[in-house]
């Protein structure tokens, strides 16, 4: 807490408001306010009469997970009920600031964490919200596995998704059964190459919405795609989505398409199970050799 804002508070009469900033997975930031009036610092712009309203926030000195909430009614342009059921808000970053609404440099950052479970009812919805510290309950370490552990494109993989040769960014022509996307054109990328790859939504209503895709075809010229589960809110025709090529996880893969084995995170030469299934016999090849030989 800074000086200035211990030294409003112990002035007794404080004009004091919460602000929350919110940070999607594809990298929008929102801002909100309970003042009556926007509020703007960090370079952000916190809307007021945002329709949202704070829980009681627990907080602990130990290693257990703080945890908070927020109820709101679905009056902010902002924020969509189609949005909240896509999960585009899920697992969002989130800070909970005490601001001196006169002066909004002078605030203390009380919460840090994320965006849990949303659920709706209605026009209101309630958003859990974790603290940093929730992240501890994940499990880590190494799978020794044959495939890649790693998420194409992240910090152990480093392969770079941006290279054009990765990715495509084409308009949606037409959808059938929320799950079968056809585009108006084919990004110049052979059909296959999306195999298990991801979309991404960059336009529309739907922006940030991401979706795992199953099967890339190219039928009369134009890319089509199927996912592996229908999306719960589907984008519109004429938005524009962001496709990127898919990985099966396979030392073959990573050094054919990607040129990246040396940062390959499998186990390739791990005996599969009829190797330690094997026993010794009085027939064969008993020479003290290799049982693969």
């Amino acid at each position: 807490m800074s000086t200035a804002f211990q030294t409003h508070l112990a002035s007794g009469a404080t004009q004091i408001c919460q602000c929350w900033r919110i940070t999607r997975r594809d990298g929008q930031v929102q801002g909100f306010t309970d003042h009556d009036r926007a509020l703007r610092f960090d370079s952000t712009e916190f809307q007021a009469a945002s329709g949202l309203s704070p829980q009681a926030l627990q907080q602990t000195s130990g290693l257990s997970a703080d945890n908070s909430g927020v109820l709101g009614a679905l009056s902010s342009e902002a924020i969509s009920g189609d949005q909240l059921r896509a999960g585009i808000y899920d697992r969002a970053l989130i800070e909970i600031w005490q601001v001196h609404w006169p002066d909004p440099e002078i605030r203390e950052l009380r919460f840090r964490g994320s965006i849990g479970e949303v659920s709706l009812k209605g026009a209101q919805f309630t958003a859990e919200i974790r603290g940093l510290s929730d992240r501890l309950n994940m499990p880590f370490g190494r799978v020794i596995q044959g495939g890649c552990a790693a998420v194409l494109g992240d910090a152990a993989c480093k392969v770079d998704l941006d290279d054009p040769a990765h990715h495509a960014q084409l308009l949606l022509e037409s959808l059938r059964e929320s799950r079968i996307l056809r585009f108006s054109g084919s990004g110049g990328i052979a059909a296959g190459r999306f195999d298990r790859g991801r979309m991404t939504v960059l336009s529309g209503d739907m922006q940030g919405q991401i979706a795992a895709i199953k099967r890339h075809e190219i039928q009369d010229g134009q890319a089509q795609i199927e996912l592996w589960e229908p999306l719960r809110i589907p984008p519109r025709p004429g938005d524009l989505l962001r496709l990127e090529v898919g990985c099966d996880k396979s030392l073959g893969t990573c050094r054919t398409r990607f040129g990246n084995h040396l940062n390959f995170r499998g186990f390739p030469h791990v005996p599969g199970d009829d190797w330690l299934m094997a026993y010794p016999r009085t027939s064969g090849n008993n020479t003290g050799g290799s049982l693969q030989s």
